[in-house]
């Protein structure tokens, strides 16, 4: 059931972000709101079904409550981001946030941290052997390193790989006027408008919120299994069609080079972790036929 649920509103979310580029102005903002509102039930759903109440707590708790907390303070005194406004068309704001903000830090939160908990050793265990394995053959304390170095490696691949999403979101959103710098300078080479400190400031919280997501959302947030394929395919479709969406549709050639930098940190290994999981699975289902005397001689 979990799984049917968050597929299906991965179906639909996809289907309104490959409306976006066809339509402008007043549609375009209502089908941006609506496209965070789906993303921040996909996601929070998926940890509700999947894991429990307490796992969906902390999610909202740190990435919403925090993200709101993160960008009023943004808002109001300039740190940690820089100075910027946002403007009326992405619906009622409070201490002059769009209530949508927030919903979107939490969007791609969940995503970051079970694509970091995927690659660092959190595949679903196997019975069998001495003790837990990861399901892509790695120890459950990662390859070979310390409960420490695990900690380390899992929260840098889950602060990148969310941070590294404002590489394509904040050009994207500035192109259409949802919010503007003060003071853009010094910009990314090729972004101009969004000043450096913007992606620091999307690091530091990064950095903060999924220090905090395993403490407050407890052991089931350290493992990935099945039921976590759409929140994968939600990662991995949100780096590959935002490089091409950046790259031919929206003319935003620059941020698709910097978002395909900034996210390979996170999304390459995981897709060539997802393809090596699937070849062996692949190997071992052929190692388990049936030998055909009389047939399988004459191949």
């Amino acid at each position: 059931m979990t799984r049917r649920i968050s597929w299906a509103l991965l179906a639909i979310l996809v289907l309104a972000q490959i409306c976006y580029p066809l339509t402008t102005g007043a549609t375009r903002a209502g089908l941006t709101v609506a496209t965070v509102v789906l993303g921040w039930l996909l996601s929070v759903g998926h940890a509700l079904f999947s894991r429990g109440p307490r796992v969906a707590a902390a999610l909202v708790a740190v990435a919403t409550g925090g993200g709101f907390a993160i960008e009023a303070i943004g808002v109001a005194t300039g740190v940690p981001f820089g100075s910027y406004d946002y403007s009326g068309e992405l619906g009622p704001k409070l201490a002059g946030v769009p209530l949508i903000i927030p919903l979107a830090w939490t969007w791609m939160a969940w995503p970051a941290w079970l694509a970091a908990v995927r690659l660092t050793g959190g595949g679903a265990s196997r019975a069998g052997g001495s003790g837990a394995t990861a399901g892509d053959g790695t120890s459950g304390t990662g390859r070979g390193g310390s409960a420490a170095g695990l900690w380390v490696r899992r929260i840098a691949l889950a602060t990148v790989g969310l941070a590294s999403w404002d590489l394509f979101l904040d050009p994207q959103m500035v192109a259409e006027g949802y919010w503007v710098w003060r003071d853009a300078s010094p910009a990314l080479p090729g972004l101009p408008g969004i000043p450096v400190s913007n992606y620091l400031g999307w690091l530091l919280f990064a950095v903060l919120m999924m220090s905090a997501l395993r403490p407050l959302a407890g052991p089931t947030a350290e493992h990935t299994d099945r039921r976590d394929h759409p929140m994968v395919a939600l990662y991995l479709w949100t780096y590959f069609s935002s490089i091409l969406a950046h790259a031919v549709f929206l003319d935003l050639p620059a941020s698709a080079l910097w978002g395909a930098a900034g996210m390979s940190v996170t999304a390459v290994p995981l897709a060539v972790t997802l393809l090596r999981a699937r070849q062996a699975r692949d190997t071992r289902r052929e190692d388990h036929q049936p030998h055909r005397p009389g047939v399988d001689a004459t191949r």
